[in-house]
């Protein structure tokens, strides 16, 4: 009998492979499938591992790989801490209708009322007849201002378009 090289030794381990897969095969078809091939879990990579969904309870795990194997966590459930926050506002809300529904509970009084309006808020002025409102105008002083200042402005942009002509047609 000849040695065996290594090329001879492969073929013949894969060989080996494919008859074992072909024998076990009845065999492993036999068993019952796992659960994420039954649509139990669905599977997310993630860059620590593994981010598993139960999709019959909605809970959600995340798988790592460690020293002794795979490991999964649960995510802690943010819903039910949700849930129990508005439980216990609802309740709050309940017991202050109840309170407001059991009468005011204003202590000591007031002599004098309120001022129906604020004194430093100034009022539009109203004709004694009428029921117009008055609108104050600029004053001729106003509006010379305002002239002088959008003359100037426009003399300034017309100054600035000049300027970018000259440099453009290169007349520096």
């Amino acid at each position: 009998m000849r040695p065996a090289n290594s090329s001879t030794a492969s073929w013949l381990a894969a060989a080996v492979f494919a008859a074992a897969m072909t024998i076990g095969g009845g065999f492993v078809a036999a068993q019952s499938a796992p659960d994420s091939e039954n649509g139990r879990y669905s599977m997310t990579p993630i860059p620590e591992g593994v981010l598993r969904l139960d999709t019959r309870t909605g809970t959600v795990s995340t798988c790592s790989k460690n020293g002794a194997g795979w490991a999964c966590y649960a995510v802690p459930d943010e819903r039910t801490a949700l849930d129990a926050e508005i439980g216990r506002l609802q309740a709050e809300v309940e017991k202050l209708k109840g309170q407001i529904a059991a009468g005011p509970t204003v202590s000591g009084k007031i002599d004098e009322a309120l001022p129906k309006s604020d004194p430093l808020k100034k009022e539009p002025k109203v004709a004694e007849g009428d029921r117009r409102i008055e609108i104050p105008l600029p004053s001729d002083q106003d509006v010379d201002r305002v002239m002088s200042f959008l003359e100037k402005a426009w003399r300034r942009l017309i100054d600035m378009a000049n300027r970018v002509q000259k440099d453009v047609s290169g007349k520096i």
